[in-house]
């Protein structure tokens, strides 16, 4: 029913015949009702989501842009469409111990409930939907595409899926019924009731903790970490879900030995050891480039500091660096899943998950 083209990296490009596109244009409205608002005194009507909590008159959107007040309620203005869809290894999300070496298909709508100014995927996630979202996929071909290219996992990605939940769970249940997986990689930024929605019909996901200091919260991402910290619990202790983290390190601002010590410590005696955590390099973006790009040393440090603390599995991205990007058996510290970037070079586990050397279990979905 498509054609697909390589362009450049793992990127597919997927251009659908006249017939598909007719009819997906025959099958979309604008908007797609939601449920998480309510009406106020003040004639607002306050979006519940997320904690910013956006009070709306109508025709106003939120913070995020693709929810909106219209007809007197919110609605979902990016449901159906998309800004970009690729196939890429499931290690790029990142997720080192969800099927390693399986295929995932990755896409993404518009718009954030983060304001971070360091954003790497700007030109996404702070784009309005009107200017990027220009692909309309159903629930149904986007299960498709992930059949045809033969992928283990749909993530929902580049920018942050608790905005586009209600679309996120229509893919979620078709997908389930195929058997393919759901990945979200998100800043976990939302509401209780809504999360218990949301990671219902999640199989994986990682959380991008950005920092562990409230103040860089509210100065990078006009955002708060304490309900950050409850999505991590809620996933870890609430839910089956697959739990990996992720933190981009920002020389001067979120790397210091102090910091990394302090979160690296939560996470092992809150979270468990077991949580595989990722330190990604930063490169400069958006509204912060007077930043270097953080130095691989830095990334080795906070490994070091995580692996002391406790945490088996530490990985460092963002950066050529085979050994911060495989996999260690946390009993024997023998190599279990060796990888060169993205590439997996030798898988020495059982077909339980235990370590083909001494036996111990290695934590994940494989």
């Amino acid at each position: 029913m498509s054609k697909k083209t390589r362009s450049a990296g793992s990127r597919i490009i997927l251009t659908f015949d006249y017939r598909l596109t007719l009819l997906l244009l025959l099958c979309f409205c604008m908007a797609k009702k939601t449920v998480y608002w309510h009406e106020c005194d003040n004639g607002k009507i306050k979006c519940d989501l997320c904690p910013r909590g956006c009070l709306l008159d109508e025709g106003q959107r939120g913070f995020c842009f693709v929810r909106g007040r219209q007809n007197n309620e919110i609605v979902l203005h990016a449901y159906g469409k998309t800004s970009g869809i690729a196939v890429d290894p499931i290690e790029k999300k990142p997720l080192n111990h969800f099927y390693p070496n399986s295929k995932v298909l990755s896409f993404g709508t518009a718009g954030c409930n983060l304001g971070c100014k360091f954003c790497q995927n700007w030109d996404i996630s702070k784009s309005r939907e009107t200017e990027i979202l220009s692909r309309k996929v159903s629930p149904d071909e986007m299960v498709k595409l992930a059949v045809l290219n033969k992928c283990k996992s749909i993530a929902f990605t580049y920018n942050d899926p608790v905005i586009f939940l209600e679309y996120a769970a229509d893919i979620a249940n078709l997908a389930r019924l195929q058997g393919i997986q759901t990945v979200a990689v998100t800043a976990g930024y939302i509401n209780p009731e809504p999360r218990k929605e949301f990671f219902s019909f999640i199989d994986a996901a990682n959380v991008d903790l950005k920092s562990f200091n409230p103040d860089f919260y509210s100065k990078f991402c006009s955002a708060e970490l304490a309900p950050i910290l409850e999505t991590l619990e809620y996933i870890k202790k609430e839910t089956n879900v697959w739990l990996e983290i992720t933190t981009l390190l920002i020389p001067g601002e979120n790397d210091s030995s102090e910091e990394i010590d302090q979160m690296t410590r939560w996470i092992a005696q809150t979270l468990g050891p077991s949580v595989p955590v990722h330190f990604s390099a930063f490169h400069p973006a958006w509204k912060v480039t007077n930043k270097e790009r953080t130095p691989v040393s830095t990334l080795k440090r906070s490994r070091e500091i995580a692996i002391k603390n406790g945490l088996y599995y530490v990985f460092t991205g963002n950066v050529h660096d085979p050994e911060g990007a495989s996999t260690y058996c946390h009993n024997c510290k023998k190599p279990i899943i060796k990888r060169d970037w993205y590439e997996l070079l030798e898988f020495n586990l059982e077909k339980d998950g235990k370590c083909k050397f001494c036996g111990t279990q290695c934590y994940g979905r494989f």
